[in-house]
């Protein structure tokens, strides 16, 4: 008989990601709890019929220190993936959901004693903020937001402060400065620094991951406050035009589900993971408007894209990703931008209701005033 394998806790694990990297544990032998409170707007209040029916679910919310009880009795491994995510107006969610929870986390490991091998924190790309430039008469600069003054103009470049030249962006790497602009990446740099803080002065092994943009299936198509392909994938199968904000020169970094669950066991495996934190990325570089047409090509749809001039609050306008500190380990991304598009398309195809999900988020984004002109 095989020995059974470790019991594992994925907070979040009837999301996105978190689905994914259930099937990907039960797959590698080990038994998986999921504790997940199944709440708007990821949710609808009850479990998703992708969900791996060999995990033992728990419904609860990491916000509650009892349900944390009840979910870590007798768990080896923690996988923190639950998260508020985002930019809504209820600021204080994000603290009380991503950073109290890793605090409730260590409270009941001191508290009952409990033998945790390794906690993974599902971390962001927001920490890094608008990220790092080059100058090339002044060197390395981490900007600030753009002011709105500038987006208004339609002046979307990040410039030089002193010579008002357009700067170069950077991949950033783990030890950048970290300059979030959003209460999402705040919260989630407290929770970094608590869980690698906490995880050293107790000896409990602790790694965060921060992500890039991850595209697939099961991605929720309830709101739309973030993932372009989300939004251009609903608007080309409803013929409808692609909108883009800004000019659609953004720089992003689109990442493979599968790639960042293979980062996951990664590093669950591999003790010189241990107290480091890595990029989660794709390590390519893609333009907004490659994404759209991309998106249409696949969809069979032509590509009609409209761009007023549209801006959302704080978004960084380029975001790259250094990914090679966790390469250095054996993890490599091997999907490809067209594999993640023709993922989603044929998902979401079987959510014909996604459109009225998606005018009610953009009726909401309008009336908060988190997307302008």
């Amino acid at each position: 008989m095989p020995k059974i394998k470790s019991l594992v806790l994925v907070t979040g694990g009837a999301g996105f990601i978190g689905s994914h990297l259930v099937d990907a544990l039960i797959k590698d032998g080990y038994r998986v709890r999921v504790l997940d409170n199944l709440a708007p707007p990821s949710h609808n209040g009850k479990l998703p019929d992708w969900f791996n029916k060999r995990a033992e679910f728990l419904r609860g919310d990491v916000r509650n220190k009892k349900d944390w009880e009840r979910a870590l009795r007798g768990v080896d491994y923690v996988f923190h993936l639950a998260a508020y995510m985002d930019y809504h107006l209820d600021f204080s969610n994000y603290f009380d959901t991503n950073t109290r929870s890793v605090a409730y986390l260590f409270e009941l490991i001191l508290e009952k004693q409990l033998p945790i091998k390794k906690i993974i924190l599902a971390s962001s790309q927001a920490l890094y903020g608008e990220g790092k430039y080059q100058c090339g008469q002044h060197g390395l600069v981490y900007p600030l937001a753009r002011p709105e003054k500038q987006l208004k103009k339609h002046d979307w470049e990040i410039q030089c402060l002193f010579d008002k030249k357009v700067m170069k962006p950077l991949p950033e790497l783990e030890d950048d400065q970290l300059t979030p602009q959003i209460p999402y990446g705040i919260s989630k740099l407290a929770a970094e620094k608590l869980l690698l803080t906490l995880g050293r002065v107790y000896n409990i092994p602790v790694v965060a991951m921060r992500y890039s943009i991850v595209q697939g299936s099961r991605q929720s198509f309830r709101h739309f406050y973030s993932g372009a392909l989300r939004d251009f994938s609903v608007r080309a199968l409803s013929d409808l035009p692609i909108v883009m904000q800004e000019d659609a020169n953004q720089i992003r970094d689109f990442v493979n589900v599968h790639d960042v669950v293979d980062s996951h066991l990664t590093v669950l495996k591999n003790s010189k993971a241990n107290f480091q934190v890595f990029n989660i990325g794709s390590g390519r570089k893609t333009r907004v408007k490659d994404l759209a047409k991309l998106v249409c090509r696949l969809a069979g749809v032509q590509f009609r894209p409209v761009m007023e001039g549209l801006f959302r609050i704080n978004a960084p306008r380029h975001s790259i990703m250094d990914i090679s500190k966790l390469k250095k380990l054996g993890w490599s991304p091997k999907r490809s931008l067209e594999d993640n598009i023709q993922e989603y398309l044929n998902w979401i195809k079987k959510y014909p209701q996604a459109i009225k999900f998606w005018v009610k988020t953009y009726k909401t984004m309008e009336k908060q005033k988190l997307i302008k002109k």
